[in-house]
């Protein structure tokens, strides 16, 4: 599935594919989630959660994207600046073009590998089907929704309720409606997934996490943590199956942060030492950009510490989360986020306290790199908004272009039956003309 491509050169050198990694030390779940929840309290107090992202991007290799830039496949990318590495990319098998914007991101130390993947355009969702049937994906895990803030940040890919079924000729697969369990943060759907070629069925879950909001987090990790363990209990996550497929608007962000935050307890479990900014450097060079914001960085954190309690046996953090498994709202945990943390390049506003504030914590932060991180961050907002006003503008186009087909339609078939009808209705007049005629004459003749 991996190829590799000649070198391009990154941030910190050029490489093709990415290195070996290095076995962890073993260090008991305690020890080490008292580590990371120092680490956690030291960024939080130095205010240093814009350095510590700054370092990720600076860190972070780049590979070769051609194929990704090909003519014939740049109408499959969602976002032009979102591409996958030729060396880690999917490819689809038995079809003339085998690109699809994905990638493989393979944890061996975790036993987890994972295709993370963009929201699938209206002229991608069958080859997104096509990927989940050939890499034998038991789950989709979806981390958007279909529009948010007015934009369409994906299309609907699966059957509803009401539409129970969806064709895709071009691959040949069919997708019907099986059931659905609506909690108020997520959904889980049950689609059978049907190869219409060779007959065969498959039954695929779809867990779709309805609450978290681009280049945004949670309100808190416990709801996300549920959402989570509730895909791990399905076990469609384990090795034994392929490779779950996650997908945010782009497959970076949401997609990164889904896929960081379970790997990290993974290891946790198996009692592994963990750095979670090498982590993050390791799955980066599979897919780049993974986790998008500060924001996201600090929230990742948040939500490993908070699941190390549980799997280290946290009584208060066990009894909530049975209670959490028990109802359909979204409680929150001890850690939840500093609003003084959702700044500009999260796409909101900062409170006026917390403007006054900014300036006093930032002290060890050089102005440059909050601006460095504000107007990239920035930057990628307006162009992912290009992005969907350009898609959404596209979809309307072909709407109107339907439209005026049917209306070309209806009056070609009016201009060809109104010659024909305006004779049968001579014809019409004519004959009911003459039976009048031939009435009076006939009764005149009878008096």
């Amino acid at each position: 599935m991996r190829g590799s491509g000649s070198a391009l050169p990154g941030s910190c050198g050029a490489r093709t594919s990415p290195p070996a990694q290095a076995p962890s030390r073993q260090l008991p779940p305690a020890a080490m989630s008292a580590a990371i929840e120092r680490e956690f309290e030291e960024l939080d107090a130095q205010n240093r959660w814009q350095q510590l992202y700054l370092e990720i991007r600076s860190e972070s290799h780049d590979y070769p994207h051609r194929v990704a830039k090909f003519p014939e496949n740049r109408n499959r990318n969602r976002y032009r600046d979102v591409s996958p590495y030729d060396h880690s990319r999917v490819k689809l098998q038995n079809v003339e073009n085998d690109y699809i914007n994905a990638s493989l991101v393979d944890i061996a130390e975790a036993r987890r590998s994972y295709i993370l993947t963009q929201g699938p355009l209206p002229n991608t969702g069958c080859h997104f089907w096509l990927m989940v049937w050939q890499q034998k994906t038991k789950a989709v895990v979806m981390l958007n929704r279909v529009v948010e803030k007015e934009s369409v940040k994906c299309a609907q890919y699966w059957p509803t309720k009401d539409s129970r079924e969806m064709l895709f000729k071009e691959t040949g697969f069919s997708v019907k409606f099986l059931s659905e369990d609506v909690k108020s943060y997520y959904t889980v759907h049950l689609l059978q997934l049907g190869n219409t070629n060779s007959g065969e069925t498959r039954t695929i879950s779809h867990f779709h996490y309805t609450t978290w909001p681009d280049f945004g987090v949670p309100e808190s990790p416990a709801s996300f943590l549920n959402f989570l363990f509730k895909v791990r209990e399905s076990g469609s996550l384990d090795p034994e199956h392929g490779p779950a497929v996650i997908h945010c608007s782009a497959g970076i962000g949401r997609s990164g942060t889904f896929s960081l935050v379970d790997t990290c307890l993974v290891l946790m479990e198996k009692g592994d030492d963990i750095n979670i900014k090498q982590l993050l450097l390791n799955m980066r060079q599979y897919r780049m950009g993974l986790i998008q914001t500060p924001d996201q960085l600090r929230f990742s954190y948040m939500t490993i510490i908070e699941g190390a309690k549980f799997i280290k046996g946290d009584s208060n953090i066990q009894k909530r989360w049975k209670e959490l498994s028990k109802e359909d709202v979204c409680p929150v945990f001890d850690h939840s986020p500093t609003k003084i943390m959702t700044e500009k390049y999260n796409g909101n506003r900062i409170g006026l306290e917390e403007e006054k504030l900014t300036g006093d914590r930032c002290t060890g932060l050089s102005s440059k790199m909050q601006d460095a991180v504000e107007d990239n961050s920035e930057s990628a907002l307006r162009k992912r908004i290009r992005e969907d006003r350009r898609a959404g503008t596209a979809q309307k186009v072909q709407q109107m272009k339907q439209r005026l087909n049917e209306t070309e339609r209806k009056r070609k078939r009016w201009l060809y039956w109104q010659p024909i009808l305006t004779k049968m209705g001579f014809v019409s007049v004519i004959l009911v003309g003459a039976f009048v005629g031939w009435t009076l004459f006939f009764q005149q003749n009878v008096l």
